[in-house]
């Protein structure tokens, strides 16, 4: 029975041609035309590309196309062609793959994660950390008379007290109150508390004439 690896290998003796030589013409690793001539045809890529090879091999060889056809798919048992790699390289291969479908799902809900808690912090940081508060005026160890204006600057959603009294604090947190101090040294003491009850005092000691 004429074998077609056999039919091709005689052709290619026949015209003095090595598997080189005609690997660099038709674009077919020397390895895969080898393969065809042994009938090895499991060392082929895929099925498909199988019959592609036999064929462009044979038509280069001028060999009919009818009857190289023919008989390839009398040789070929397609249900047991097999792929260059073996099943354990392709599992290797597909590891890393899984693996980093893993990590790129996890560092996705981690980021999320952390949306999620840095959105909850800014709604409900004043729960956590007290209130700014500045003041402006006056500065310490100024000199001033006895009616003195202090301003600053608060977290506007916060209670301002000065020396104890309530202060206006406006929409942008800015606040201003008026006292009366005694002369000498004194102290204006300046306390912003948020809802949560988070305190914060900053103090000026003034010279009063």
């Amino acid at each position: 029975m004429v074998r077609l690896g056999h039919l091709l290998h005689q052709k290619r003796l026949q015209r003095k041609q090595t598997l080189e030589e005609i690997a660099k013409e038709i674009k077919i690793k020397a390895t895969f035309l080898a393969a065809i001539e042994r009938g090895d045809y499991n060392k082929l890529p895929s099925p498909a590309y199988a019959q592609g090879f036999v064929r462009n091999y044979a038509s280069y060889l001028g060999l009919s196309k009818a009857e190289t056809t023919m008989l390839f798919k009398r040789e070929f048992d397609e249900k047991r062609a097999m792929k260059v790699l073996p099943d354990s390289m392709v599992k290797t291969k597909e590891f890393p793959i899984q693996r980093l479908r893993i990590q790129q799902s996890l560092i996705l809900f981690i980021i999320f994660v952390l949306i999620i808690f840095s959105y909850l912090f800014f709604q409900y940081r004043a729960a956590f950390l007290p209130p700014s508060l500045t003041i402006t005026s006056p500065q310490a160890g100024n000199r001033t008379s006895q009616d003195v204006t202090v301003t600053g600057k608060a977290d506007s959603n916060a209670t301002v007290t000065v020396n104890g009294e309530p202060a206006t604090v406006t929409s942008s947190g800015d606040f201003q109150k008026d006292v009366t101090l005694f002369p000498g040294s004194a102290i204006v003491s300046v306390k912003a508390t948020n809802r949560f009850g988070k305190s914060t005092i900053v103090q000026r000691t003034i010279d009063v004439q």
